[in-house]
C-alpha cells in the first residue's frame, strides 16, 4: 500500500470485502455484522410503503428531493434488514429511542436481544447488528475543509490534538476523521450522548489501530470497549465500537436481493 492512497482517503478501497448478504441473516454474540447501503443506487418508492406515519412526515420535511430520497431509503433499508433478522414484516417494526436518541427496537420486538446502530453520510448508510452487545457506528465523508485545527481543538482531547499535530501534513485529514468517527462510534455505543465530555476520553488516530486509549472519568471503559475502523467507500471514513473483545466482523453489502 503506497502513501498516495492515504493522502486522499483512509485506505485503498477493496470492494470485495463487502459480501452479498444471506437471505436469512442471524445475529449472534460472536459476530458483528456491518451492512453498507448505497442510498443513491436504490429507488425510494420501493421503500416508502415500509415507513410508518412519523417517518413519512420526517421525509416530507426535507427541502431537497435528494435528501428526502436518501432518508426514505435509509429507513426502508433499516426496516428490511432488521425484519429479516427477526423474521417479521419490515413495516410492522416499531422503534424506541433512549434519552440521547439512540434507537432500539420497541417493546415486543426485543426478545431476540438484537442490538443495532446506524449512521449515514452523503450517499452511504452503515448499519451494525449484533446480539447481546452494545454497539455504535459512524461514517463520515472526508471533507478537507471541515478538518481544521479550530474544529479539532473544540471536539478533541489534548492527547488527540497532539497526536494529530505530530502526523505528516498529508495524513492529517485522514487522522482527523479517524479520530472523529472513533469518538462518535464510542459515544453512540454508550448511548449517553455528551454526558461524557469529549475531552475526557482519548481514541487512537492511526490507520488500522483503532482503540479507546483512555477514559479519565471511567478508566474501566478501556477494558470494556473495542473499536474497529471501516472502509465503506473511497473518500469515506468509518468506525464501529463494540462492547467486549471476543467477536469477529462480517461486512455485507445491501442489495435488492434481500427484498425478495
Amino acid at each position: 500500500m503506497d502513501g498516495s492512497c492515504h493522502a486522499v482517503w483512509p485506505r485503498c478501497f477493496d470492494p470485495s470485502v463487502w459480501l452479498s448478504p444471506p437471505t436469512h441473516p442471524r445475529a449472534n454474540h460472536d459476530e458483528v455484522h456491518v451492512w453498507r447501503v448505497s442510498l443513491d443506487q436504490l429507488q425510494a418508492p420501493k421503500f416508502l410503503a415500509l415507513l410508518d406515519d412519523d417517518e413519512r412526515e420526517r421525509a416530507a420535511r426535507f427541502r431537497f428531493p435528494e435528501h428526502r430520497n436518501r432518508f426514505t431509503v435509509a429507513r426502508g433499508a433499516l426496516r428490511t434488514i432488521l425484519g429479516r433478522y427477526l423474521e417479521v414484516e419490515p413495516a410492522t417494526l416499531q422503534f424506541s429511542y433512549g434519552r440521547y436518541a439512540k434507537p432500539a427496537l420497541a417493546e415486543g420486538f426485543t426478545t431476540n436481544t438484537i442490538n443495532f446502530n446506524l449512521s449515514h453520510s452523503g450517499e452511504f448508510m452503515l448499519l451494525a447488528v449484533t446480539h447481546g452487545r452494545e454497539v455504535g457506528i459512524d461514517i463520515e465523508f472526508i471533507n478537507q475543509e471541515f478538518a481544521t485545527t479550530e474544529v479539532a481543538e473544540r471536539f478533541f482531547s489534548r492527547r488527540e490534538i497532539l497526536s494529530l499535530r505530530s502526523q505528516a501534513r498529508q495524513f492529517q485529514t485522514v487522522g482527523f476523521f479517524n479520530c472523529w468517527t472513533r469518538k462518535e462510534a464510542y459515544i453512540k455505543a454508550r448511548g449517553e450522548g455528551l454526558s461524557l465530555p469529549l475531552d475526557q476520553f482519548d481514541v487512537s488516530l492511526e490507520p488500522s489501530r483503532a482503540a479507546l486509549l483512555d477514559n479519565r472519568i471511567s478508566p474501566g471503559e478501556v477494558s470494556r470497549w473495542s473499536l474497529q475502523e471501516l472502509h465503506p467507500a473511497p473518500a469515506y471514513c468509518a468506525a464501529v465500537a463494540v462492547e467486549g473483545f471476543s467477536w469477529s466482523l462480517r461486512l455485507m453489502d445491501f442489495s435488492s436481493r434481500i427484498l425478495v
